[in-house]
């Protein structure tokens, strides 16, 4: 199965699924966005694989969010993406692609989702939460 995942390596969240991925047997291609950020098709492919706006996978916290005034409704999707691809921290993380789907795996017990049932048959999280 291939597998890819938008990681930031500094996001415990992010940690933990990529993580689990390898636990329940999967080589991920791990893109570190931070530093390889995904470019506006990519961007729009992976929300449109999501089924969401792009308003559903901005970060707000530790990006400039608040002093670009990202949560005013004036922006239009098209303007939000593109604040993304100027401000990949902006892009909120990890999301992750397998042939199951595409989510932002935010909890990270959400990549459960995208791997076949039972691949992990139990995690310990890094804050000690144990995911089944």
């Amino acid at each position: 199965m291939t597998v890819t995942i938008y990681h930031n390596p500094k996001c415990g969240t992010s940690r933990n699924v990529l993580a689990m991925l390898r636990e329940a047997g999967e080589k991920p291609e791990v893109i570190e966005y931070l530093k390889t950020p995904p470019g506006r098709e990519k961007l729009v492919s992976l929300i449109a694989a999501m089924g969401v706006s792009p308003r559903a996978i901005l970060r707000q916290k530790g990006t400039p969010y608040d002093e670009l005034g990202l949560g005013e409704d004036k922006w239009s999707d098209d303007e939000l993406i593109d604040f993304m691809v100027e401000h990949p921290i902006l892009m909120n993380r990890p999301i992750v692609e397998t042939p199951l789907g595409t989510k932002l795996c935010r909890p990270s017990e959400t990549v459960l989702e995208l791997l076949p049932e039972g691949a992990v048959k139990a995690f310990t999280k890094e804050d000690g939460e144990v995911v089944r």
